[in-house]
């Protein structure tokens, strides 16, 4: 439990980074998404559970990033290996998940094209 608050303020910090940066998503969007985030993504994404590619960590996104945006999010929406359809996120959007891969994705040498720099 410790280890997950710690990834969770990790990723919280950031996403403050990205928003800093000058993210192009409107603020509701980036709210609604990231409140989505944390109770659907994070539950994987911060620790690596089930081989989940952790937050900001470029050596494990970097053949999943190589396969392209569009890929990743057909991926997150049909889901793969471990990850189930939709990433437990059913009240997700197309643009929540693309404002969510572009969170995770940020500021990694390969991101995706269409993320936030």
């Amino acid at each position: 439990m410790v280890a997950a608050a710690k990834g969770f303020i990790l990723a919280l910090g950031v996403f403050t980074l990205a928003e800093a940066q000058g993210a192009a998503v409107a603020a509701p969007a980036k709210e609604r998404a990231m409140a989505l985030w944390a109770r659907s993504c994070a539950l994987c994404h911060i620790d690596g559970n089930a081989g989940a590619p952790r937050v900001g960590q470029a050596e494990e996104w970097g053949p999943r990033l190589a396969q392209g945006r569009e890929t990743l999010l057909k991926h997150t929406v049909e889901g793969l290996n471990n990850m189930p359809p939709l990433g437990y996120c059913m009240a997700c959007e197309r643009d929540d998940f693309l404002v969510m891969i572009d969170f995770m994705t940020a500021n990694l040498e390969a991101a995706p094209a269409g993320s936030t720099p």
